[in-house]
């Protein structure tokens, strides 16, 4: 696709080609993590970005138990959500959210980090992330869409 300067662009749908990334979380600061991982999702490092539509790239997440929260966040970041009934307010620290569902502590924190839009559920069903380092996707590495 060549991309004419003095001409406005925007990018359809069926023109844009995404990518797969692969990253390890294994010893990476959760809050840096999860910047870059929306970055990539919005796919605001390609040169065709275009803020109204989803021509992000796809993330493969691997190693989600091996994240690493700074500080004293482990036991005093608390994750709440009400059920709407009376005293349905539900609390629990990210040291319990951890040692249970290790893949929600990041997808929470991607989705923090991404836009408040409709595009935002478009492109988190790019985001995977797995426990351990076996993933379903490997065909989708190849020599062209190489693994970050």
């Amino acid at each position: 696709m060549s991309i004419d300067m003095n001409k406005m662009f925007n990018l359809r749908k069926e023109d844009a080609e995404p990518r797969w990334h692969l990253i390890d979380a294994k010893g990476k600061i959760l809050g840096r993590l999860a910047t870059e991982v929306a970055d990539l999702l919005r796919g605001k490092g390609k040169p065709t970005y275009t803020p109204h539509s989803a021509d992000g790239d796809y993330v493969v997440i691997i190693n989600a138990e091996k994240v690493v929260l700074t500080g004293n966040k482990l036991e005093g970041k608390i994750y709440q959500r009400v059920t709407g009934w009376m005293g349905g307010k539900k609390e629990v620290t990210a040291k319990h959210v951890m040692s249970t569902f290790p893949t929600r502590i990041i997808t929470h924190a991607v989705e923090g980090m991404m836009a408040d839009n409709i595009l935002n559920a478009r492109m988190i069903r790019n985001l995977k992330v797995y426990v351990g380092t076996e993933h379903p996707h490997a065909a989708q590495f190849t020599t062209a869409n190489s693994a970050v």
